[in-house]
């Protein structure tokens, strides 16, 4: 097992899975808080860095598209506090950084984690029930309905229609834009049928954002919606007839004997040696690390 702990957090690796647990320094973000201790399967890796600097570093995990409904409900615009994917390194931790770094990678290889885009989330996204309050409302999710709330920062005439209950099986898609600039951000729920260009301050469907400290929780609720929405990379044959119906399940293919999976890895190992796509540290790595297993 690999571990590196520092103020802004700790992550441990043991060979199948990464705990990423936020820190209690001040400049853990509040969604991270939040969020608390995300477990990552390794499968949802694409890569991690180590990126040094005079005083301190950063560890960054880079995951499969896809994988995550709450990178995939932000698009990448989580602001640095709030990424529960980056880890900020004291500089006298670099090497244990380093090792970790290692250990991670030579995992990815040894059990041949392919980078491409995947077609069914791999973390489950925020537990639900789920309620937050910022900006002109506050939202509430409890897995089957989203419940959208006034207070009396609303525009007239979107609180004039009352509170909201959107059912999940009405929504085609939630967007999470945060607050930029002179730009306000917002929380929006699509719904089905019900197609509008209005901005969020009269969107009867959305939530405007004007850049506090609760926004970036807002997201939490964007990816709890998401995680239950059919994967947008699915192919159609697999997609449920309607939202929320149960996918069609496929028979498991028969599982390999430990020791015999072990054995290919290492045939297929040396072929990838043999090519060239791997170099000998490469592969004297990989390779030690199948013998430790077996």
């Amino acid at each position: 097992m690999a571990e590196i702990i520092q103020k802004d957090g700790t992550w441990t690796f043991d060979g199948d899975a990464l705990r990423l647990t936020p820190g209690r320094d001040k400049g853990v973000g509040l969604l991270r808080r939040t969020l608390g201790e995300l477990a990552v399967p390794l499968r949802a890796l694409a890569g991690i860095s180590l990126e040094q600097g005079k005083r301190t570093g950063r560890l960054r995990l880079r995951l499969r598209d896809g994988a995550d409904p709450l990178l995939h409900a932000t698009g990448g615009r989580l602001t640095e506090p709030h990424d529960p994917y980056q880890l900020i390194v004291d500089a006298d931790r670099y090497g244990v950084a380093e090792y970790f770094t290692e250990e991670v990678r030579t995992a990815l290889l040894l059990d041949q984690v392919p980078a491409d885009p995947v077609t069914a989330y791999l973390l489950p996204g925020p537990s639900v029930p789920l309620s937050v309050s910022a900006g002109d409302g506050t939202v509430g999710f409890d897995g089957e309905r989203v419940r959208l709330e006034w207070n009396w920062k609303t525009e007239d005439a979107k609180a004039a229609a009352g509170a909201r209950t959107l059912a999940l099986t009405d929504l085609t898609g939630v967007e999470w834009q945060p607050a930029a600039g002179l730009e306000n951000g917002h929380l929006r729920f699509l719904v089905r049928h019900s197609p509008t260009k209005a901005p969020a301050k009269y969107d009867p469907h959305a939530v405007e954002l004007w850049g506090f400290r609760k926004d970036p929780l807002m997201a939490l609720v964007a990816a709890a919606v998401q995680a239950r929405l059919p994967h947008p990379a699915a192919p159609a044959d697999e997609r449920p007839r309607e939202l929320g119906a149960a996918p069609v399940q496929k028979a498991p293919a028969p599982a390999e004997d430990g020791h015999d999976a072990l054995l290919r890895r290492l045939r297929e190992l040396g072929e990838l040696h043999r090519s060239g796509v791997l170099t000998d540290e490469e592969f004297t790595l990989a390779k030690q690390a199948i013998l430790k297993r077996m």
